[in-house]
Parts: C-alpha cells; sequence; structure tokens
C-alpha cells in the first residue's frame, strides 16, 4: 500500500471547484503507485477514512469559496498542516453529510488509531457556475499547486 494518499475533490463540472481533478490528473505522472495513491471525489464521506489507514501523509485537495476573506483571491494557494490531533473547529455538524478533513481525520484516529501527517490544500476559485473549464486564474494557478504537492511529496518521501 502506498505511504502517501492524495485526495482530490469536489466537482468537475462546476468550473473552479474541479481544480483538484485538474491537479490529480497533473500528478499521476509524476509519482510511482507503490509510493502515492491519488483518488478523485466529489465529496468527502466517511468511507475516506478507512484510506487513510496506514498512511505517512495525506494530502487533501480542493478549491476554496471566494466569499470567504480568509480564501484570497481567485487563484491563490493556501497550504495548511493539520495539527495532531485533528481538532474540529465546532462540533455542531457532528452528524451532519458534510466532511472535512479534519472530521476524516478524527474518525480514522477513533476507528483505527491512525494519525497520519495531513495537509489541506486549497485553492481559492472564482468561477463555481456549470461548466468543465477552470477560470484563467485557476487554471494560472495549477502548475503552481502541482509543483507545491510534489514538493510536499518527495519531502515526506525522502524523509522515510
Amino acid at each position: 500500500m502506498p505511504r502517501v494518499l492524495i485526495v482530490a475533490y469536489g466537482n468537475p463540472l462546476r468550473c473552479d471547484d474541479g481544480v483538484a481533478w485538474h491537479a490529480a490528473e497533473a500528478l499521476e505522472s509524476r509519482f510511482s503507485s507503490s509510493e502515492v495513491e491519488i483518488v478523485r471525489l466529489h465529496q468527502l464521506a466517511p468511507e475516506v477514512a478507512e484510506a487513510v489507514r496506514h498512511r505517512d501523509l495525506i494530502l487533501f485537495i480542493d478549491a476554496a469559496c471566494p466569499t470567504d476573506v480568509e480564501n484570497g483571491m481567485p487563484g491563490e494557494i493556501r497550504v495548511n498542516e493539520i495539527p495532531q490531533p485533528a481538532t474540529p473547529k465546532d462540533d455542531a455538524a457532528q452528524f451532519s453529510h458534510v466532511y472535512s478533513p479534519v472530521k476524516i481525520l478524527n474518525l480514522a484516529s477513533e476507528l483505527y488509531r491512525e494519525g497520519p501527517k495531513a495537509f489541506v490544500i486549497t485553492v481559492a476559485g472564482e468561477r463555481f457556475d456549470h461548466g468543465d473549464g477552470l477560470s484563467d486564474a485557476v487554471a494560472a494557478a495549477v502548475p503552481t499547486l502541482v509543483a507545491k504537492v510534489v514538493e510536499i511529496v518527495r519531502g515526506q518521501i525522502s524523509n522515510s
């Protein structure tokens, strides 16, 4: 089983929401399948906690909504390490159908006693209407996004 899991999620038919899928496609040729597994999902679900088992590193890649000021300008990339143990911002959504990377890691910890190093990497989107093309700002950010992911993964692989 590969030690690194990249979870690219979002809706590839909602313009910039599909940026993670574009990155996943570009990343597939960069790594050996024995080192890195890349999965594409429309949304995070409890089942992802099973995929976290026995991994050293998890990268969650997603688009960020432009209405949240902290997400930055369209095309801006944010890399945030999830501290261990992962702690949710609020437990009000504990039993909802919406899962965040932190909730996935908490579930994996609870079920399997697993707590891998994890990062959330987001790209601030501009357009989320129907379509499969990225906005110019987000499309221009994809090579930088891919380079950041490669850097994090190579650092993990070389340290193991």
